[in-house]
């Protein structure tokens, strides 16, 4: 079964944007929950702009489904994350100026520093991912620094897809047999949506959970939450 992670982060941007705590981001989680997502993502910047670190810390004592934490490893996001012990935490090298996370780690010039974060984790008993690009070097790459599966990069497959969805898939059939071959778990994010879901399922084989934010909560307006997640889980039969 791949599971369906829902990242909130669009949630708090909302909140964000008036102050106070409307709408409220731990009680949409545990709605998300209870309407059949099997995961809570959530991705805390250092700005703070959507989720913010308190957020994260109300969140684990009343999640009861997987929660991931996905960032880039600075020292304050490491201890945050050595605190809450997630269920998995998610590195991913995005810039603080980034608007959205917009590249996969280059596994081969950031393998000691990778190597030793992921080392770091696993100690205090959290399973690791690394947000890679849908290359089979870097997957190669990432499964030598010890982390336990690797999440591929989605965007090119979803801005290819309306025009060639074999072409756009290829290169992630290709990353998921090497990350298969490395003994890695396999995660998948960033642009998928109810139109291109179900055919990366279908295609991409060993595929253990997609983290869907953006697309997701934009479908909610329209549909209602309980709607859209059963709609994506749909995807994902």
């Amino acid at each position: 079964m791949t599971k369906l992670s829902v990242n909130i982060n669009k949630v708090a941007t909302i909140r964000n944007a008036r102050g106070g705590n409307l709408p409220d981001v731990v009680r949409f989680a545990l709605d998300c929950e209870r309407f059949g997502a099997q995961g809570i993502t959530v991705h805390p910047r250092p700005d703070e702009r959507h989720i913010r670190y308190q957020d994260v810390l109300d969140l684990k004592p009343v999640l009861t489904e997987e929660f991931n934490i996905e960032g880039n490893p600075i020292p304050r996001f490491t201890e945050l994350v050595k605190r809450v012990r997630p269920a998995q935490v998610t590195l991913v090298p995005d810039a603080e100026n980034v608007l959205t996370s917009n590249a996969g780690w280059d596994t081969i010039n950031n393998q000691s520093f990778l190597r030793d974060i992921v080392a770091e984790f696993k100690s205090c008993g959290i399973r690791v991912s690394i947000f890679v690009d849908a290359d089979p070097r870097m997957v190669e790459h990432a499964a030598t620094t010890g982390t336990d599966r690797v999440e591929l990069y989605t965007e090119s497959y979803a801005s290819g897809y309306a025009a060639d969805r074999q072409r756009a898939i290829a290169p992630f059939v290709e990353a998921a047999r090497v990350a298969h071959q490395c003994g890695l778990g396999l995660n998948a994010g960033h642009d998928l949506n109810l139109d291109n879901l179900q055919y990366f399922y279908q295609n991409i084989p060993n595929l253990d959970e997609v983290s869907i934010g953006h697309a997701l909560i934009s479908d909610a307006l329209y549909l209602g939450i309980e709607e859209t997640i059963r709609r994506y889980r749909k995807c994902l039969e």
